[in-house]
């Protein structure tokens, strides 16, 4: 019996060691994609016009998750700016399908979708600009 247990037990610790990397994978993945959610809403509502938001919120998310260490194999950012209206806001969602094809050793799917989604209020005083009618924009 306690040859069987000193041979089994070497076997038993590496798979536990596999389940914590993998499960720690899969929440440090999460983590990052929210932490991308929330800047890309940040970036965007910054921005004066729903085009330029859309497009920040895109850049950054992408830059945010680069800079991260994760690669998505397709990532979708959807921005909804409401207008860019002062004292709106803005949110962003992020879609991100991660790869864990190097943990398929223990049987784990090799890709995920993760999703997270974070809004960001538009400063009410932010200023307007005005064009030579007079009429603000």
């Amino acid at each position: 019996m306690a040859a069987e247990v000193t041979l089994v037990t070497p076997f038993l610790i590496m798979l536990l060691v596999f389940v914590a990397v993998v499960i720690h994978r899969g929440v440090d993945a999460r983590l990052r994609v929210n932490d991308a959610a929330h800047q890309a809403a940040r970036a965007a509502s910054i921005e004066r016009t729903s085009p330029r938001a859309v497009a920040a919120a895109q850049s950054t998310a992408a830059s945010a998750l680069a800079s991260a260490g994760v690669t998505c194999q397709s990532l979708a950012v959807d921005t909804a700016t409401g207008g860019m209206t002062p004292g709106g806001t803005v949110t962003v969602t992020i879609s991100c399908t991660v790869d864990f094809g190097d943990a398929l050793i223990l049987g784990v799917p090799g890709q995920k979708r993760l999703s997270a989604t974070a809004s960001e209020p538009i400063d009410t005083w932010r200023s307007v600009t005005v064009n030579t009618t007079g009429s603000s924009t």
